[in-house]
């Protein structure tokens, strides 16, 4: 399930929700019982490597096409 991320605009807390994505827009109270609060947006980190269409992996400048050893 995902978690979210608030900020009350009454004490400027920021707290944390976990619910389904089917809530993420409803309101949200903070810890301190405040309902003036606003859904922050978050930044996910994806790990992995990528490798070209034919599965040999390129890199440098130019993903390796001009030869240039990058």
């Amino acid at each position: 399930m995902p978690r979210y991320e608030y900020r009350c605009r009454s004490c400027g807390a920021t707290f944390e929700h976990t619910r389904p994505m089917s809530e993420a827009n409803l309101p949200a109270t903070c810890p301190q019982g405040h309902d003036d609060t606003v859904k922050l947006l978050s930044t996910i980190s994806v790990g992995g490597r990528a490798t070209s269409a034919s599965g040999s992996a390129g890199g440098g400048c130019c993903g390796g096409a001009c030869g240039c050893g990058g």
